[in-house]
């Protein structure tokens, strides 16, 4: 059988339309039957029309044959693009006997408006003089426009966007299943827009555009800053481009023929919640025909002064839906849903026999009081209650618009409270459309409940950027919490996209001296309601400006495309740059900064030294001065890939005065490092900062402060990510086995026990001992903490990438097999295909099952006792096809493996 090839996708997306890259990426996987099938070459071709395509005519792009094992991240040569065009494609691929494929199916991908003079709409809202409060935000916006189809449609291409959040529909059908439409940027800089195929959707003669538009992030509360951080009310800009059968061509804009109005939705905020008023709504305000005459004309307002682009990264929308695991009655006509998960969205209510001005009110939070209350303490200022006023009818549907809320409790107040049964409820769970990547599930219930808060807390905070939690005023993207959660997202999640969306929005928020900020978008100056002077702080902090740095590598290691490093070299340089320039000396010493952020206190540390602080107990320098050597380091590598040498140079050169200021400066003859922290030598021993002679002295010393803390950890988000690797890499992958399956406080299965169903903020976010942390930060869906996913994927679940061919395309099959734990099975959709890894100890024999895809090789680590051999399919490895025995190391027989599907048995 020659190669079947799959998932075929334009820029890490299946069949997007209006792109507006000049050169889009091509990618597929492969899929054969049969042990080392490896393609060897390519052919693209890329035509206007579907006919050419089927004649295997690429009119606007034929690449020839192409000798390469290239699967994605390649780039469109062919004739320019038009805008506004549709366009479609195939491929068929050479194996390593020098098969062809057959062609594989066709896909498909449209640009956009590649112009700014193409967009001819203005763009039009309605002015409200209303000042928003915390308990009154701004009302939505309704607006419609009607146009007329003259003659047969052939196609037809919608493309809108807003500053503030919209919902569009086309004669009175909902368009699109997108929620907080755009994403969130910065609008001072730039704005997405959406496409939308309306082909089929417009009758002849007159149609109606509708939209509701709310405030979103542009007007309404965002992060800790207030209201109306980029401006005061929301605006829509909407253009429809209809190609008649004949040829001829017309456009329908948003402009001053458009009508406007307030209506039910009186009220709507992301953090604060709706007030909606169903006895003010106008029964077919979205259609044609309805009576607008009472409406106002729209506002128009001054053009845009940024760039509008197209979005790169599916929408944020509706991706599961749950029903409630219980319902408690309390007095007054009031009850409390417990959802059984703590989850970001909002509650789909269904209310029977209501009276016209009923009041319905639900508020949200994420626990519940000793007294069985809703716990919301540690919202801050954000409220998260939404209000329904009813109309009266016999059955209404509840649920809001522009909000989210991040929750497992809800309570609902009013007179049809107490006739709510569960069937009448449902957790309407909303964020970024990524798809699954990655699954796991081994023999203990606690690990694979683990596994789950942690995807649970991803899809929480993957809202359009990637926040740090869901509930309070603050959800902001901060990068941080990104970078050391990375890994473990695009282990669970296909997210590229998303990634290549938010390093967009980090080099929008670089300061002009080349610093990074501490989150993206960013809101430069001013104060937060609670007081905290921002105009200095939340820049240039190590660990976060660093994910400028760590995040184009990483995603470089998992989805092997240099693009992300071409796109964001130049502002990864400056800030570089910006760090030489500030400290001359090499090491780092400038304050305020986080450190490894939510550690806990140890022997050595508070007290000790000026710059340690409760929330980090290793040294701010020792902490930042590490981060500054391993960027400079990761620089080097990044600017050989693409050529770049004289950067390489110099960066290598940087990181080895760095390295050398550090030892200098913080590590004693003995390899004792300042602050004495679990975190400091982790960090210095993974980013490669000690000299070859103080390496086994630094990671006996970790193995010395576990020891005293009665092996329990003492890390904070950082060193948390990167001490359980350092113990497996030094040999004692018994001790981080240990650690992860820990069941006493701290412990990742602490907050299990304690109920928890996503990842906490803090290591005591609540104890049996204390209580609740206090509420100013102590967030219950926090994933930074669960950055420890990477780590259970790679040597749990056994699936690793190898940087010598990145992108999966060499995989390292690696499992830490034992110990409590007697079976694991792992698969992970990588860009080259689905890898997989079970195993299963049965006493002193282990069975392992590898799945390596059509394109990959791989290296599989096999555990062995002495005297066993291991066999694959029936027969000894030696003999077995598609394998080469590399030899043994560590009491494991290394593989060389092909692609394809094996079975080891060891015994």
């Amino acid at each position: 059988m020659s190669l079947a090839i799959g998932q075929m996708q334009i820029n890490a997306l299946t069949d997007p339309q209006g792109i507006d890259s000049a050169n889009p990426a091509f990618s597929w996987t492969l899929d054969a039957d049969r042990r080392g099938a490896a393609q060897t070459a390519y052919r693209i071709i890329v035509a206007s029309g579907t006919e050419r395509l089927r004649q295997d005519e690429g009119d606007m792009w034929d690449s020839g044959r192409i000798d390469s094992q290239r699967t994605n991240g390649i780039r469109y040569e062919g004739k320019p693009l038009a805008s506004g065009r549709p366009y479609w494609w195939k491929v068929t691929v050479w194996d390593e006997n020098g098969n062809r494929s057959d062609w594989s199916d066709t896909a498909t991908w449209s640009m956009g408006l590649l112009s700014r003079k193409e967009w001819r709409g203005k763009w039009i809202g309605l002015k409200s003089p209303h000042r928003p409060t915390h308990a009154e935000p701004k009302p939505a916006v309704y607006l419609r426009g009607s146009f007329t189809v003259a003659k047969p449609v052939r196609r037809a291409m919608l493309y809108g966007t807003a500053l503030g959040a919209y919902e569009l529909s086309v004669n009175g059908r909902r368009i699109g299943a997108d929620t907080l439409t755009p994403d969130w940027t910065d609008y001072n800089i730039r704005v997405q827009y959406q496409a939308y195929d309306l082909t089929g959707e417009l009758a002849q003669g007159e149609n109606t555009i509708a939209a509701l538009l709310g405030q979103g992030w542009y007007a309404g509360y965002i992060g800790m800053f207030g209201y109306q951080k980029y401006g005061q009310n929301p605006r829509l800009l909407v253009q429809l481009n209809v190609e008649y059968e004949d040829g001829t061509t017309a456009s329908f804009v948003s402009d001053a023929s458009w009508k406007a109005s307030f209506g039910p939705l009186l009220a709507t905020d992301f953090h604060m919640g709706e007030t909606y008023d169903a006895r003010l709504e106008q029964p077919g305000w979205e259609r044609t025909g309805f009576d607008d005459s009472g409406w106002n004309a729209a506002d128009i307002f001054y053009e845009y002064k940024g760039h509008i682009v197209s979005a790169i990264c599916p929408p944020v929308r509706t991706m599961l839906k749950l029903a409630p695991q219980s319902i408690v009655r309390k007095e007054a006509g009031r009850c409390i849903v417990d959802m059984g998960q703590n989850m970001v969205g909002r509650l789909q209510l269904r209310v029977r026999g209501g009276a016209a001005g009923d009041t319905v009110v639900i508020r949200h939070g994420e626990a519940l009081d000793e007294a069985g209350e809703l716990y919301t303490a540690n919202l801050r200022l954000s409220r998260q209650i939404d209000t329904f006023m009813l109309a009266g009818e016999s059955e209404e549907v509840l649920e809001p618009h522009f909000t989210l809320h991040g929750f497992r409790y809800a309570e609902i107040t009013g007179s049809c409270a107490d006739r709510l049964e569960a069937a009448d409820i449902v957790g309407v769970v909303v964020f970024t459309g990524l798809e699954q990547a990655g699954k796991l599930e081994t023999s203990s219930p606690l690990l694979n409940k683990l596994v789950s808060n942690i995807e649970w807390t991803q899809r929480g905070n993957f809202v359009s950027v990637p926040t740090d939690c869901p509930q309070r005023d603050e959800r902001l993207g901060w990068s941080g919490d990104a970078q050391v959660f990375f890994r473990t997202a695009a282990y669970l999640m296909k997210a590229e996209p998303f990634f290549a969306k938010w390093m967009v929005d980090l080099t929008d928020a670089q300061r002009p001296t080349g610093a990074f900020t501490d989150f993206a978008p960013f809101i430069p100056g001013g104060k937060t309601e609670h007081g905290g002077d921002m105009t200095y702080d939340h820049t240039a902090s190590a660990g976060w400006g660093d994910a400028g740095i760590i995040v184009p590598w990483e995603m470089y290691r998992v989805y092997g495309d240099v693009g992300i490093i071409e796109r964001h070299f130049d502002a990864m340089a400056r800030w570089i740059d910006f760090l030489a320039e500030m400290h001359p000396g090499h090491l780092r010493e400038d304050l305020p900064q986080y450190g490894d952020w939510l550690s806990l206190a140890e022997a050595a540390g508070l007290g000790d030294f000026p710059n340690v602080a409760q929330f980090s107990t290793t040294p701010y320098d020792v902490f930042a001065t590490a981060y500054y050597a391993y960027s400079a380091g990761l620089m080097a590598k990044m600017a050989a890939l693409i050529g770049r040498h004289d950067d390489e140079r110099r960066f290598a050169e940087l990181n080895g005065a760095i390295k050398e200021a550090y030892n200098r400066a913080y590590v004693d003859a003995a390899g004792r490092i300042k602050g004495d922290t679990q975190s400091a030598y982790a960090m210095a021993l993974y980013m490669d900062l000690l000299p070859e002679d103080k390496r086994d002295a630094a990671f006996a010393r970790i193995v010395e402060l576990l020891e005293a803390r009665d092996w329990h950890l003492s890390t904070g988000i950082h060193g948390s990510r990167y001490i359980l690797d350092i113990l497996v890499r030094y040999g004692r992958g018994d001790i981080a086995r240990r650690l992860l399956l820990t069941q006493t406080y701290p412990s990742w299965f602490y907050s299990i026990l304690q109920g928890a169903t996503t990842i906490w903020e803090r290591w005591d976010g609540w104890t049996e001992e204390k209580g609740f942390q206090r509420p100013g930060m102590n967030s219950f869906n926090h994933y930074a903490l669960g950055a420890v996913g990477e780590w259970i994927f790679r040597r749990i679940g056994g699936i690793d990438t190898d940087d010598t061919k990145p992108g999966f395309r060499h995989i390292r099959i690696e499992p830490l097999t034992g110990g409590e734990l007697t079976h694991a099975d792992c698969t992970y959709r990588s860009v080259v295909g689905t890898i997989g890894c079970s195993w299963r100890s049965e006493g002193e024999r282990l069975r392992m099952s590898v799945r390596i895809p059509a394109g990959a090789t791989a290296t599989v680590r096999v555990p062995v006792r002495g005297g066993q051999q291991v066999w694959e399919s029936g027969v000894p490895v030696e003999e077995a096809a598609g394998i080469r025995v590399a030899g043994r190391e560590d009491g494991c027989v290394l593989l060389d493996a092909g692609s394809g599907d094996y079975e080891f048995d060891v015994r």
